[in-house]
């Protein structure tokens, strides 16, 4: 199979529909071969417009969900960026070449073999130097590096977690998918003079976000 050609064709049927116009969310989305982040057995379904299976009871996104969340977050080269939810490691590249050469990307996961593989798919891609696994309860985000300039959370919370509020600098974008389990929206917030702005993007569907600040186990 052609994954390039593949790849490209869905990228333009993206810009095509709407769903992204920004050129460098294009570039990115053309650079990161997503069949790299799925379990082999399904890589030839990579490029199809839809969420897939990557084990443990998770999903890598759908491409459009992707390149809406990359296109809101308005990144740029040298950021630094949180995520949370970092699954198969698909959405963390992308970011990566949005932020490179001199910002990077901390992808937080919760699962430890979902983050070992996500490991091991960056490092494939090519962006192990952009982009750092950590293993870990993302709803409280990561102290250690913060502030930070984004924060994508890729997992529905039952609200915007508080802690992921207090690590975002000033002027920064959080965007976070809250609701219940099988309803939410798309919710972008953004900080500034210490006061946060909350915009409704949409409605979306995410696996639930687990931690302190999402839904039970």
């Amino acid at each position: 199979m052609d994954y390039a050609a593949a790849r490209k064709k869905l990228v333009q049927r993206l810009v095509n529909e709407g769903i992204i116009s920004d050129p460098r969310v294009v570039a990115a989305m053309e650079a990161v071969e997503r069949h790299l982040f799925v379990p082999r057995e399904i890589e030839e379904q990579a490029y199809y417009d839809t969420p897939l299976y990557i084990g443990e009871g998770q999903t890598i996104s759908a491409p459009h969900m992707v390149g809406i969340m990359v296109q809101a977050l308005d990144l740029r080269p040298g950021q630094k960026v949180l995520e949370v939810g970092g699954g198969s490691g698909y959405h963390a590249a992308v970011m990566a070449e949005l932020v490179k050469p001199d910002g990077h990307v901390i992808s937080m996961e919760l699962i430890d073999v979902l983050a070992e593989r996500a490991r091991e798919n960056i490092r494939r891609s090519g962006h192990s130097g952009l982009v750092k696994v950590v293993t870990g309860d993302g709803s409280l985000g990561y102290p250690p590096e913060a502030p930070f300039e984004r924060i994508s959370v890729a997992a529905a919370a039952p609200e915007v977690p508080p802690p992921l509020r207090e690590q975002l600098s000033e002027g920064g974008i959080l965007l976070v998918p809250a609701g219940s389990h099988y309803q939410q929206e798309l919710i972008r917030v953004t900080r500034s003079k210490g006061e946060f702005r909350e915009e409704d993007l949409g409605p979306c569907v995410f696996v639930p976000l687990l931690g302190k600040y999402g839904f039970e186990g």
